[in-house]
């Protein structure tokens, strides 16, 4: 996609409508020749949220977002933003009559434009003389740190200035809804974080509601107020952050949004609330997830902020036994991967190193591990 899109808004008669558009998808569904895209997805977005729809590549994320965004339109379903129907069996508003502007992690940027009329473009349909029109583009570009590069040409900047132009052409005609494109994917690492912080703070700042699409985990838990995780065109779960990553709904989601591993075992029953986990000649405490009851064969999937290090003479008898196969420094402390009789277990994390080869014991907090139906394993 290398067109630019700032468009115009749907005037609504309320003069108290909210800053953002409040987004209803009911029913997507998109297939392209015999691969469907949607399922038939439903979406809600509270105005002035930030919400961000993380999956893997395929997963219908992009066909989701450009949807919304009036680029493509959906085989079946309905979008309407508050009480207007914007796409539906009747009713079809065109692009630029949505009130929104999308961010495409390519820039977009017209090349033989300078920053300045690059973003002065996205204000063509406003009725704004030029005197406005100017302050309005070099307080947006002073707000997004380029009030320097105004006469330079895209060319003539980095990458993530590029995406700066690009963020500040989304905000200055303040669309009631921001879309974003995995925006920060061409950058790198250090560069990704600064910008991701830039686009939260100024996102918020503007009042407008906020849809995000990435395949970056960290990304998604950043920035969102609530997150729905995408697989295969459905929409598997849908909560905040801490929901997703305490209380992943099903496998999928669990496995996708960080694990250090996994042990096979058996669930045994219940104290103080928490399932238990019989793993080996060890017994856990873990939280059952959908379809895991007392007597079941399970997967013990193992995040790994609930893994911690302790030497061989801890005397926790819930303690597992391991030995440490590598590690990595990363700057706060060091990750380690520990094999263990049950399986290995990455980025487990410590303060101090230990050796390679050294021998250790694994706790594990049983807030940050679930228990699955097994897939794989047959436990005797």
């Amino acid at each position: 996609m290398t067109g630019i899109m700032q468009l115009d808004r749907v005037e609504s008669p309320e003069s108290t409508r909210p800053r953002g558009h409040e987004v209803t998808i009911r029913g997507a569904r998109k297939s392209y020749g015999r691969t469907d895209a949607l399922g038939g997805v439903d979406l809600e977005i509270e105005a002035g949220k930030f919400m961000v729809l993380l999956g893997p590549s395929g997963s219908g994320k992009s066909t989701l977002i450009r949807g919304i965004a009036g680029i493509e339109r959906f085989d079946s379903g309905s979008i309407s933003f508050g009480s207007t129907p914007i796409s539906d069996d009747r009713h079809h508003v065109p692009a630029e009559r949505r009130d929104l502007s999308m961010v495409f992690q390519d820039y977009a940027l017209w090349p033989h434009l300078t920053v300045q009329q690059n973003v002065a473009y996205a204000l063509r349909r406003r009725h704004l003389g030029t005197a406005a029109r100017r302050a309005n583009v070099l307080e947006t570009l002073e707000r997004v740190g380029l009030s320097s590069k105004v006469d330079n040409y895209p060319s003539e900047l980095s990458g993530g200035q590029q995406q700066r132009v690009a963020l500040a052409r989304a905000l200055v005609g303040s669309p009631a809804l921001l879309l974003f494109d995995e925006p920060l994917s061409n950058l790198d690492a250090d560069l990704r974080e600064r910008l991701r912080v830039e686009i939260s703070t100024l996102t918020r700042d503007s009042g407008a509601t906020a849809l995000y699409i990435t395949h970056d985990q960290a990304e998604a838990f950043a920035l969102a107020d609530e997150i729905g995780v995408l697989n295969g065109g459905q929409l598997e779960q849908l909560g905040t952050p801490e929901e997703i990553f305490r209380r992943p709904a099903t496998r999928f989601v669990a496995q996708f949004t960080g694990l250090a591993g996994a042990f096979a075992g058996r669930l045994v029953g219940e104290r103080a609330g928490l399932s238990r986990a019989r793993v080996g000649d060890h017994e856990l405490s873990c939280t059952a997830g959908p379809g895991a009851s007392a007597g079941t064969r399970i997967d013990l999937l193992i995040r790994p902020t609930a893994t911690s290090l302790v030497d061989r003479e801890n005397p926790r008898l819930d303690a597992i036994p391991g030995v440490v196969v590598d590690v990595a420094y990363r700057g706060r402390g060091y990750e380690h991967v520990v094999e263990t009789r049950y399986g290995r277990l990455a980025s487990v994390f410590d303060p101090r190193s230990w050796s390679r080869g050294g021998e250790c014991s694994i706790v594990i907090d049983p807030a940050g591990c679930v228990a699955f139906p097994a897939t794989k394993h047959a436990i005797t």
